[in-house]
């Protein structure tokens, strides 16, 4: 079966950076979509940025453009996030997902789910 697994949370001060790491197994790596989501307290979660299948295309929402950057290492089945330029407004649960397909856009169906990190930045 498919697993993902996501690392790197932390505390971090406004300004500052962090990189998530996502791990996936099960199902040929290169073929699918990876995705990252983030979820505040109160709030619907919320797309973050995605990366097809072989890293040729990269989405991002409009909150994290120019801060946030998506990239996969297909050789170690892993996809990162590194934020830089961290705001208060970031902290949220981040989780990574795989896409039924090869693509990761916005809308596409994630159908591959790991546990959250958590993320926080102080003010």
């Amino acid at each position: 079966q498919v697993q993902v697994v996501a690392s790197g949370g932390g505390l971090v001060q406004a300004g500052g950076s962090l990189r998530l790491s996502c791990a996936a197994s099960g199902r040929t790596f290169s073929s699918y979509g990876m995705g990252w989501h983030r979820r505040s307290p109160g709030t619907a979660r919320e797309f973050v940025a995605g990366i097809s299948g072989s890293g040729g295309d990269t989405y991002s929402a409009d909150s994290v453009k120019g801060r946030f950057t998506i990239s996969r290492d297909n050789a170690k089945n892993t996809v990162y996030l590194q934020m830089n330029s961290l705001k208060p407004e970031d902290t949220a649960v981040y989780s990574c997902a795989q896409a039924s397909g090869f693509y990761a856009r916005p809308w596409e169906t994630y159908n591959y789910w790991g546990q959250g990190t958590q993320v926080t930045v102080s003010s």
